[in-house]
């Protein structure tokens, strides 16, 4: 043991001196003297210290396994008697035998992976350890060799080397190569259109000191690759980067671990340079990236950029970003990785082409210029190319396909895109195939609600709580689930959601504040996937029609069966406008229309299963809804939506029989101002099963039926954006599982009612934007179970709430009102300690208007 603990002490004094007689890697290459003077000590060192081990396991007492330590030592010891040969040969070389210095260097190279092979497979831990510390300076001459090799085959002077250090060589070696650089760019496009802005946008931000990531993301196709090759040939990007500048393609690669691996030897061949060593691992090869790329930055000021193309993996991506002075990285990707949001990172989304930007790249593609012949039909190449909505592999593909039509061919393309059918077999393989990849990917629960985005017209935004109705009611996800498939089909750029993704709400299951849309090609996509799936059971109508026509009503009836999902886009509808067709399996049923009456189908009675029933109206005026039909006993629907509706007193009687019905939503509709009439009804809201009711923008709504408080099971009850409700029934205490109650910009809203205090499971209050209500009713403090109270915009309120609301943990208020502000900084210091204060600026949105 002595022995051992001795040997490990003279290692480590051994190594420290070697080290320091290796030097760094800054040293100038002088001559094959230097070399062979540095490894003849490194061998000398060594040398004693593997013969003294050799001979304390060899005492007759020690176990077998010493002594075949022994011999594996001996081993060893042979391959430093033939170091010190190489060195002895060194002798024979002139300085300026740049090939007999090369092969020289080859075999100290060789000598290099011996030792190392040895420390890897034979060494004890003690010898290894120390032993690895040689290795490291070893490795580093040798990546002078590989330097020079370079040179050679440059064909420069060797008389220059004297005179020129390890990093100039690579530096040098950078110059030399850029030819070769340039080719690890992809080739730019035949013809760029509107990335002036993106590059120059993308080039501040990158050289911001204190960035070091810049992740451009963008639907498929949306230009990403081309901006980060564009940005790598910018004259000024090129001279602060100093032509140090490495482009790699990660696409799928690195989607398992050889992949990854095979990524991080690129890097290493790419921008450390030099013989590559061993990788034992993904975590090896990280380390020993991350270890080289500080050691140069500390030696040299040239900063570094490494674009990463086409990642897909944001736990992958973690494994391929490094840090050192000076070395950033550009990540493109089509999703919004949340490592991108670091302190040193920033994130820049890839715009669609603006118009003068698409139609001069459209033209060039489809007429080879720049501009529409005056051979053309001008509205009609205008039209062709608006379909595309800015998207470059469009334009490009499209474009490209009706490159020498005749303007019949231009009417049937533009016929085709509108009703998102294929125009062509390149349309097929090079601008949706390509865009599937995407796809690809998802896990077959998020393959399956990408598909039903198809259901959903184009160009337009709709409430995100429609969809996931129907991902909760028909495809049997908890609902949690399905907005995290939600955020993760946005973080793919799959689809886009606006609105605020971080409101309060959403932890209680509450998403209206926050709305969907989708490029036009991605819906396309979808409903292509979805109709070439034969196990899809869905039925959606390509585009909007006047009524249905001859063929798809053939495509109902001879589909009707086993379809699961139905969707019709259509304008006004009369009630002989419908066939009658038995729907026995359909579970979500979507109308959409245009039009200021609509009657509703008479097959809704043939439709025993269904679950979801969305009803929206999207043209400028609200439509007259009639044709209801009475359920003769109940009905499995459990989730209605009615949008921009006048509705009809029947609707009150007619869904009697919806005793599962959960969720009512209605918005922008009127015909509520007499909704109260249902307290004389004695029949009327029989929902036993109701959890949720919204009432959104509802212009004539006055007053809430007090008939409403009977829902006992009713959890959350939304009253948002109705400017004439003054009141909330007094008997609002008898909602006893309510746990969100949100009064959100109800402008004349004045009170509420005392009985409040009852609501034991209230969990979550939102009054922001009620300018008018007074202070809150004494009886607010009983609450004992609110969590989170929403009071942004609410100046009218300014009695804060006493000591009793222990359980409360985050108020909201204005950055505007300073007396709020104070009062609630004064309750957190005196009892509720723990309490999180959110100050937001104010703010004021007509989003709500688009496509309503």
């Amino acid at each position: 043991m002595a022995l051992a603990l001795f040997n490990g002490a003279a290692i480590q004094v051994a190594m420290e001196k070697g080290l320091k007689q290796l030097g760094g890697v800054s040293d100038p290459i002088i001559s094959s003297e230097t070399w062979r003077e540095k490894l003849e000590k490194t061998v000398s060192l060594l040398k004693p210290i593997i013969d003294e081990y050799i001979e304390t396991t060899s005492y007759p007492d020690l176990s077998d396994l010493s002594a075949h330590r022994s011999e594996q030592f001996k081993d060893f010891q042979a391959v430093l008697h033939c170091a010190r040969d190489l060195v002895r040969r060194s002798d024979q070389i002139h300085r300026l035998d740049i090939m007999g210095m090369y092969d020289y260097g080859n075999k100290i190279i060789e000598f290099n992976e011996e030792i190392k092979d040895f420390i890897d497979i034979q060494g004890p831990p003690n010898l290894a350890l120390d032993l690895q510390k040689v290795m490291v300076e070893i490795r580093n001459l040798g990546r002078r060799f590989e330097l020079m090799e370079r040179l050679i085959l440059q064909n420069i002077n060797p008389t220059q080397l004297s005179q020129t250090p390890v990093d100039g060589i690579h530096g040098a070696t950078a110059a030399r190569q850029s030819n070769s650089f340039n080719s690890q760019v992809p080739d730019m496009p035949k013809k760029l259109e509107g990335l002036d802005k993106p590059i120059n946008d993308v080039k501040q931000i990158l050289m911001k000191s204190d960035v070091n990531i810049v992740g451009i993301t963008g639907m498929g196709g949306s230009g990403k690759t081309t901006l980060a090759s564009a940005l790598c040939r910018d004259p000024q990007v090129e001279a602060f980067f100093q032509k140090n500048i490495h482009f790699i393609t990660v696409s799928q690669l690195h989607r398992n671990e050889n992949g990854l691996l095979e990524i991080l030897e690129t890097m290493w061949d790419r921008i450390i340079g030099g013989r590559r060593p061993h990788f034992r691992s993904i975590e090896d090869a990280r380390n020993q990236l991350q270890n080289n790329l500080k050691r140069i930055a500390e030696g040299t000021d040239r900063p570094t950029l490494v674009v990463l193309d086409d990642v897909w993996s944001a736990s992958h991506l973690k494994d391929l970003l490094f840090e050192a002075k000076g070395y950033k990285t550009v990540v493109t990707t089509r999703e919004n990785f949340n490592i991108l949001k670091r302190s040193d990172s920033r994130l820049y989304n890839m715009p669609m082409l603006e118009v003068n930007d698409a139609l001069p790249l459209f033209c060039f593609w489809a007429f080879g210029q720049p501009s529409i012949p005056t051979t053309e039909e001008e509205d009609l190449v205008k039209q062709v190319a608006a379909e595309c909505k800015g998207l470059p592999l469009a334009l490009k593909v499209i474009g490209s396909s009706l490159h020498s039509k005749t303007q019949p061919g231009w009417e049937l393309c533009k016929e085709k895109l509108s009703r998102a059918e294929l125009i062509s077999k390149d349309h097929k393989d090079g601008l949706l195939s390509r865009l599937k990849t995407s796809i690809d990917i998802l896990d077959p629960k998020e393959k399956q609600c990408f598909l039903d985005l198809g259901a959903f017209p184009k160009g337009r935004k709709f409430g995100v709580d429609s969809l996931l109705d129907i991902w909760v009611y028909v495809r049997g996800m908890e609902w949690k689930e399905a907005f995290d498939v939600l955020l993760e089909l946005a973080s793919r750029n799959l689809m886009n959601l606006t609105g605020y993704e971080g409101s309060v709400a959403i932890k209680y299951s509450c998403a209206s504040e926050l709305s969907f849309s989708q490029h036009d090609v991605m819906r396309d996509l979808a409903f292509h996937l979805s109709s070439q799936d034969s196990n899809s059971k869905r039925l959606f109508m390509p585009r909007k029609e006047a009524k249905i026509s001859t063929k798809w009503q053939s495509t109902l009836k001879d589909q009707s069966s086993g379809a699961q999902f139905v969707s019709i886009n259509t304008g006004e509808m009369e009630e002989q406008d419908w066939c009658q067709i038995d729907f026995p399996e359909v579970e979500a049923l979507t109308l959409f229309f245009a039009a200021s009456q609509y009657c509703l189908p008479t097959f809704l009675q043939s439709m025993p299963k269904l679950k979801v029933i969305i009803i929206y109206n999207y043209g400028s005026k609200r439509a007259i809804l009639s044709g209801l039909p009475s359920f003769p006993s109940p009905v499995q629907i459990r989730s209605v939506f009615l949008n921009k509706l006048i509705v009809p007193p029947p609707l009150y009687k007619n869904c009697r029989s919806w005793e599962r019905l959960e969720k009512l939503s209605v918005c922008l509709c009127e015909g509520l101002g007499n909704i109260t009439l249902l307290d004389k009804e004695p029949e009327a809201l029989n929902f036993p099963n109701m959890l949720e009711i919204n009432f959104d923008h509802c212009s004539d709504l006055r007053e809430l039926p007090v008939k409403l408080c009977n829902l006992t099971s009713l959890q959350k009850l939304s009253v948002t954006n109705c400017h004439l409700i003054q009141n909330l029934p007094d008997d609002l205490g008898w909602l006893s599982s309510l746990r969100v109650l949100r009064l959100s910009a109800c402008p004349s809203l004045s009170r509420l009612p005392p009985s409040i205090c009852k609501l034991g499971r209230l969990e979550y209050v939102d009054i922001s934007m009620s300018r008018c209500l007074q202070d809150l009713p004494t009886e607010f403090v009983q609450l004992s179970n609110l969590k989170t109270l929403d009071m942004r915009e609410c100046s009218g309120s300014k009695k804060m709430p006493t000591v009793k609301l222990r359980s409360l943990k985050r108020v909201i208020i204005s950055e505007s009102d300073k007396e709020s502000l104070g009062a609630w900084l004064s309750i957190k210091a005196s009892t509720i300690h723990n309490l999180i204060i959110n100050v937001v600026p104010e703010s004021f949105s007509l989003d709500w208007l688009d496509d309503h």
